[in-house]
């Protein structure tokens, strides 16, 4: 009973990580697409252009989203410290 509780926990922290990394890297990805496309139509190779376009966008969704992402963490925590208090 306890390894698979052990199972479980990791699961949902696995999950947890893509759900919390999954917004800003898709955001990312998108930005850079974009920057990229942009600048293969207009030959700009600036390398500084696609990183800072990225790292706003990515800063941009922290931002918005960090209240969700905080409240999974948290949600997460608590119900890993109450399990941890239950087998104690």
């Amino acid at each position: 009973m306890f390894e698979s509780q052990i199972y479980q926990l990791a699961y949902q922290a696995l999950f947890l990580i893509l759900l919390l990394s999954g917004p800003p890297i898709l955001i990312s990805m998108t930005f850079g697409l974009f920057v990229a496309i942009f600048q293969a139509a207009t030959q700009i190779q600036e390398q500084t252009l696609s990183f800072t376009v990225k790292l706003v966008a990515v800063i941009m969704v922290l931002v918005i989203m960090g209240g969700f992402l905080a409240n999974q963490i948290t949600q997460f925590a608590t119900r890993i410290l109450l399990n941890f208090w239950k087998w104690v």
